[in-house]
């Protein structure tokens, strides 16, 4: 006897990759930090279970996008570039994830072509814009605060 299975939205996950993950991981871990003070590659590694192969990728990533500064040498580490209350959760996400490639269709597989949207193409855009004015909305600071 076949059965059908209805699936609520709470079966929907939204995710990061793995390099937006450890971006705000690394961020947090900097903002932990505060004063200023550097914290090396690998003690960012081991303090947020990263691994150290690609820490250093994603501290490019954030570097290039003006959040974190660095400096070479025995004594040296990252900070954050700014302060935390200056830094919202999109700007590190979009600092990390991959944006070269058009957004996938949820029902076609690849994205939406000339030839119109998919039924469900407004419903993922307007989810879509709402988490990103969310990740807008809040800032490193909040997330390092002391509990």
């Amino acid at each position: 006897m076949a059965t059908d299975r209805a699936v609520g939205l709470s079966g929907i996950r939204v995710g990061l990759s793995l390099r937006g993950d450890y971006a705000v991981r690394t961020m947090l871990a900097l903002g932990w930090q505060g004063d200023g003070k550097l914290l090396s590659a690998s003690r960012i590694a081991e303090q947020m279970d990263i691994p150290a192969r690609f820490v250093a990728h994603v501290l490019s990533d954030l570097s290039r996008a003006g959040l974190v500064t660095g400096r070479t040498g025995r004594s040296g580490g990252y900070r954050l570039a700014l302060p935390a209350a200056e830094i919202n959760l999109l700007r590190i996400v979009d600092a990390a994830e991959d944006r070269g490639e058009p957004p996938r269709c949820v029902l076609r597989g690849g994205p939406c072509g000339v030839d119109g949207h998919c039924a469900v193409h407004d419903a993922f855009s307007s989810a879509t814009a709402a988490m990103r004015a969310d990740l807008a909305r809040t800032r490193l600071a909040d997330l390092v605060r002391p509990r």
